[in-house]
């Protein structure tokens, strides 16, 4: 049941939070990436579940 009506941060932007989290090999910047996808997803695991979905379409 996916009844809830939760909007999440436009995908361009999550991208950019995974990149800057995994590839941008500064720790601040990915602490701040990590943090953005947790505050918005509350969890590492729901963002990439979210990314998994929605870059297929």
């Amino acid at each position: 049941m996916n009844s809830t009506n939760t909007t999440y941060p436009p995908l361009q932007l999550i991208q950019t939070w995974v990149w800057m989290m995994i590839e941008s090999g500064n720790p601040e910047l990915q602490d701040k990436g990590r943090n953005n996808l947790i505050s918005a997803f509350g969890t590492l695991a729901k963002a990439n579940e979210y990314l998994a979905e929605n870059s297929k379409k």
